[in-house]
């Protein structure tokens, strides 16, 4: 079946609406609560160590900070949106349209890609009277922006139709996103850890998204940017496959 563009515009854009109608919640608060973030490392931690990785530490942690927030946003717009319907009961108004599984998997995923990227837009400018942010190359910070907000829009995605309750998607923020997120190498390069240690921090994808992020905009990375590149793209392109799957089956959307 051909993509239906007119349902899959409609999808698109009530994803976005449903995040715009509460930006209070939505896009305010994340910013709010990376400045928090930013204040007590600053105090905390700034004053012992000055300079990471040849900037100063601010500088070091204001990208991780930013790209975690639209990545925890991303995944909350994709998995609350599904979790909700089908507590409601009102999944069935979204399965019934003429839509194919792609046309399902990109406009739940492009909902949580659009409130992730607004999301990471307002939280460097809140940060911008604090840190001074400079960009060694866009290029690397625009790719795993989109790449970000994408893997955590289809882990939401994923997530949301796994669960048959708020409950459930609260674990796998709990337990998958929320551990993976801070082990990632927001706050540390990795040559700090234990040579054992390293090796599950290469294992985790959150680790290259922040990394190759990071690079674009300090001209430091733990790895190749082009590893990271390809690392992103590669968990993408399976997660896109097996939200396509899920969608394709009705796995826990049909009766």
């Amino acid at each position: 079946m051909d993509s239906n563009w007119l349902g899959l515009w409609t999808l698109t854009a009530r994803e976005v609406r449903r995040f715009t109608k509460v930006y209070t919640q939505t896009i305010l608060a994340p910013a709010i609560t990376t400045l928090l973030f930013l204040a007590i490392f600053a105090v905390a931690v700034g004053r012992a160590v000055e300079m990471v990785a040849g900037v100063p530490f601010l500088e070091f942690l204001a990208p991780g900070l930013i790209i975690m927030a639209m990545m925890q946003n991303a995944f909350a717009n994709t998995s609350s949106s599904l979790v909700i319907a089908k507590v409601q009961g009102n999944i069935v108004d979204t399965l019934m349209p003429p839509l194919t599984a792609h046309d399902l998997t990109f406009g739940f995923a492009m909902g949580g890609v659009i409130r992730g990227l607004v999301v990471g837009l307002v939280v460097a400018g809140a940060m911008l009277p604090f840190v001074t942010i400079h960009i060694h190359d866009p290029l690397p910070v625009l790719y795993h922006a989109v790449m970000a907000s994408l893997m955590l829009s289809l882990l939401g995605v994923a997530g949301g139709i796994w669960s048959d309750k708020f409950d459930h998607i609260a674990a796998v923020t709990n337990f998958v996103v929320t551990p993976l997120s801070f082990l990632s190498g927001t706050f540390y390069t990795l040559d700090r850890l234990p040579e054992g240690v390293q090796v599950f921090a290469h294992a985790n994808p959150f680790f290259y998204l922040i990394d190759g992020f990071r690079y674009g905009f300090i001209g430091h990375s733990d790895v190749a940017p082009l590893t990271s590149a390809a690392v992103v793209a590669a968990v993408n392109l399976a997660l896109w496959l097996l939200c396509h799957r899920l969608f394709a089956t009705g796995y826990k959307l049909k009766a």
